[in-house]
């Protein structure tokens, strides 16, 4: 049976520019963690104070919002470094905190990072070897997001450690979730931009440690 050289070379096209993203992606993201790592470690050492709930916020969805816009061009990879940098030095003040908060904050951290580290390979793995695309998942994990946020604003003001830890929890899940949809988009075409692809990647394993750590520090917190 003869095989039409138009549509194998059209697939190999494709897989070539799916290969492409996937590398670039996980290149930027190597990057911009070791970036955002450094700027955490600058924070923790300077003892710099914790900006506040409100300009933390306007902060990061005033660089996602510029990334998003920019994201098809070069000045995309300034705001992504922008963006990741910023929330590497937000996130200094918080580990400083569990530190000093608890005896063991040490291990508490770096029982989250090593959570964060497993969950993030282990999800991707599973992407990878599954050979699905998860574009069902896409709604559920929007609306999902957009209530544990919403709940979470809830608890931080309000001071609800039940709230706390139940959203913590709840976006454990979510995040593993958009590892996986995130990484089969990108292998199955769904996302061929490695930019918008890296700062889905870096806010899912942000805010994976994070919830770590707090759920960790409520548990197992020893003061």
């Amino acid at each position: 049976m003869a095989t039409n050289p138009n549509i194998s070379a059209t697939n190999a096209q494709t897989a070539l520019a799916v290969n492409s993203v996937l590398r670039n992606t996980y290149l930027l993201l190597s990057m911009t963690l070791l970036f955002s790592a450094a700027m955490a470690a600058t924070a923790m050492a300077l003892q710099l104070p914790y900006p506040g709930l409100i300009i933390t916020l306007v902060g990061y969805f005033g660089l996602l919002f510029a990334t998003e816009k920019t994201a098809d061009s070069g000045w995309g990879l300034l705001f992504v470094f922008l963006l990741t940098g910023f929330m590497g030095y937000t996130l200094g003040p918080i580990i400083n905190a569990y530190l000093h908060m608890f005896s063991n904050g040490g291990q508490i951290v770096m029982l989250a990072l090593g959570g964060t580290g497993a969950i993030f390979v282990g999800m991707s793995a599973y992407a990878l070897a599954s050979g699905r695309r998860f574009n069902q998942w896409t709604a559920t994990l929007m609306v999902g997001i957009l209530v544990a946020f919403v709940m979470s604003l809830i608890a931080v003001i309000f001071q609800i450690p039940a709230l706390e830890m139940a959203v913590s929890f709840l976006f454990v899940l979510l995040m593993s979730g958009l590892i996986v949809w995130q990484t089969g988009e990108i292998v199955h075409g769904g996302e061929d931009n490695y930019i918008r692809a890296t700062v889905m990647l870096f806010v899912a394993a942000l805010n994976l440690f994070q919830s770590l750590l707090m759920l960790l520090g409520l548990g197992m917190g020893d003061n």
